[in-house]
């Protein structure tokens, strides 16, 4: 976990550069899917196995050892401390967050080609568009979260459901589609830096556990993205509705974080209450 010298906590902007770093890896399994189909799919696991040694041993030789002097905290005393409401809170932000992304973003290829009219080969052109958007959201949504965290949170998840509940207008018009494809990327990832720096933050003394549980609230949102699109497309209104039915899911974590704002200031009141009477 990347942590800030002068704070002990996260720096959003080693957070996002660290993610922007992994995602672009991720671009790489696009290739191997590509390596697959020339060579075989026995090639696929042989090239990922290549690169996971070698992204090993770089990090082993490249990433600074945890230096902090303060002492570790017990794990029983870790786990309070993520399990204080605000950090549970944040955790389910992150998994409706992502969720609603990957609701449309499984299943962007048929969207594509069935919807929008592309031909199977224009869709690893689109999602290089979509890689390059990830990049840029989510080194903004870093500087934006080292400035003013709590706007970044709100304005994040509510520019992903934004993006994605206008995406459910031009699903017809190539152009668009191109446009908004890059835009989903960009808003999705925008959200990754205010996300975990919330969970850090609400986590005082116990942010190498709250980092590992969100980083696995974004893989459950994966699970729950794809699960939901499943179900929109086999039991409810079809391919076509994704993008308006996976707009409700990060409105709905932006109506937690709001919750959450409000649980801070009624939090904040009650210890000023508090002071007021012990004085």
């Amino acid at each position: 976990m990347a942590r800030s010298r002068s704070q002990g906590g996260s720096s959003p902007k080693a957070s996002s550069s660290v993610s922007t770093k992994a995602r672009t890896r991720g671009g790489t399994s696009r290739r191997c899917a590509w390596l697959g189909l020339q060579h075989g799919w026995r090639s696929t696991f042989w090239a990922v196995t290549a690169i996971g040694v070698v992204a090993t041993v770089v990090i082993a030789m490249l990433v600074p050892k945890d230096r902090s002097d303060s002492a570790p905290m017990a794990f029983a005393a870790e786990l309070r401390a993520v399990a204080r409401p605000q950090v549970m809170l944040g955790l389910l932000m992150t998994v409706l967050g992502f969720g609603g992304m990957f609701t449309v973003y499984t299943y962007i290829q048929p969207l594509l080609t069935e919807v929008a009219g592309f031909g199977l080969a224009a869709v690893s052109p689109i999602l290089l568009v979509f890689g390059v958007g990830m990049i840029l959201g989510n080194l903004l949504g870093g500087k934006f979260a080292d400035r003013r965290l709590l706007p970044a949170l709100l304005a994040t998840l509510g520019s992903l459901a934004a993006v994605m509940g206008l995406m459910s207008l031009v699903l017809h018009s190539q152009w668009a589609m191109v446009l908004f494809v890059g835009l989903l990327g960009a808003a999705a990832f925008a959200t990754v830096s205010p996300l975990q720096l919330w969970v850090l933050r609400k986590a005082s003394g116990a942010q190498s556990l709250a980092s590992s549980l969100n980083i696995g609230a974004f893989n459950l949102g994966n699970a729950f993205g794809a699960w939901l699109g499943g179900v929109v497309i086999m039991h409810g209104p079809g391919l076509e509705a994704l993008p308006w039915v996976a707009a409700l899911v990060p409105l709905s974590a932006l109506l937690v974080a709001l919750w959450a704002v409000a649980l801070d200031r009624r939090s904040q009141q009650r210890v000023l209450i508090g002071q007021t009477h012990s004085a």
